[in-house]
């Protein structure tokens, strides 16, 4: 709804208040309201204060063009004029912080530094208070927390890694008496390098695993080239295709890398492959280094 064009705006900077009734003052003709309709009150520029000399000090406030035409007979009246400093009734009060230009009617004062700020910047982080004490002590405390919580995970993992490890090993040593009658390899092998797995096929495959034994001194891209002759499986690792067919740590999900040997992953001593134990060949992107749902295979 458009505001009715009634009354006028007092022209005191700091009031601007709408007076349905304002006041024009008779010296500097300006339009106040009620309140600031003395001269006094609006520190009027076109009024001065005279003292008559002889009168007992008597002061008397006079329009400034009056003032002038009294100044003309100074010699006879004796009359003195007094220049009083204009009265600012609504003093303003600045804003410390830097570049900022906003007054308040009230002090606004920091307890801290003790500077005066507009309501924008009272607030200590508002004006960047050289008193403002950083909560060190909390965060600190914070981050403490966080890394006790993240090393007991740690520890929990290392923990039930070892006792996962320690029964792959003990379940690996009775799967390989059954592997040794069972497996197929290249039967040339000596019995010494040969290293026995329950290999599970890629999901989707005919078969859900086969049991295999290889040369523990060949590479791990000879093994899955060897394995995926044994099953039967499509094999385009030496083409420049989307997928490649990996193998997979049977815990972790770790894509083991084409260029090391089999045997150091046997004789490593963190999550090693066991003779006897489980591997995983699955079709795998370039981008991923690890297999999700490990489980899903071996259940």
């Amino acid at each position: 709804m458009a505001e009715l064009d009634i009354g006028r705006h007092c022209q005191v900077e700091q009031c601007r208040q709408r007076d349905f009734l304002p006041f024009v003052c008779d010296g500097c003709s300006g339009i106040f309201c009620l309140e600031h309709r003395s001269r006094e009150s609006h520190s009027c520029p076109e009024v001065c204060t005279i003292q008559c000399i002889g009168s007992a000090g008597a002061e008397l406030q006079i329009r400034r063009a009056d003032c002038k035409v009294i100044l003309g007979f100074s010699t006879a009246w004796r009359v003195t004029v007094i220049e009083r400093p204009k009265s600012d009734t609504h003093t303003s009060y600045p804003c410390s912080f830097k570049d900022c230009a906003e007054r308040e009617l009230v002090p606004v004062m920091c307890p801290y530094c003790e500077k005066n700020f507009c309501l924008r910047h009272r607030h200590q982080s508002d004006h960047e208070c050289e008193e403002l004490e950083i909560p060190k002590s909390r965060m600190a405390a914070t981050q403490k927390l966080v890394k006790d919580i993240i090393d007991s995970k740690r520890g929990e993992t290392a923990s039930k890694r070892r006792k996962g490890a320690k029964n792959s090993e003990t379940a690996a040593k009775v799967a390989l008496m059954k592997l040794k009658m069972h497996a197929n390899g290249d039967k040339s092998l000596p019995q010494t390098e040969r290293i026995y797995f329950q290999v599970f096929l890629p999901k989707g495959s005919k078969e859900k695993s086969k049991p295999m034994f290889f040369c523990q001194q060949w590479s791990i891209g000879r093994v899955i080239d060897f394995a995926a002759s044994l099953a039967s499986l499509k094999n385009d690792n030496n083409k420049l295709t989307p997928k490649k067919l990996r193998l997979c740590h049977s815990t972790s999900g770790e894509a083991l890398p084409l260029d090391h040997i089999l045997e150091t992953w046997i004789a490593k001593e963190d999550c090693p492959l066991y003779n006897g134990g489980s591997i995983i060949l699955e079709y795998l992107n370039d981008e991923e280094q690890f297999l999700n749902n490990v489980d899903s295979y071996l259940e």
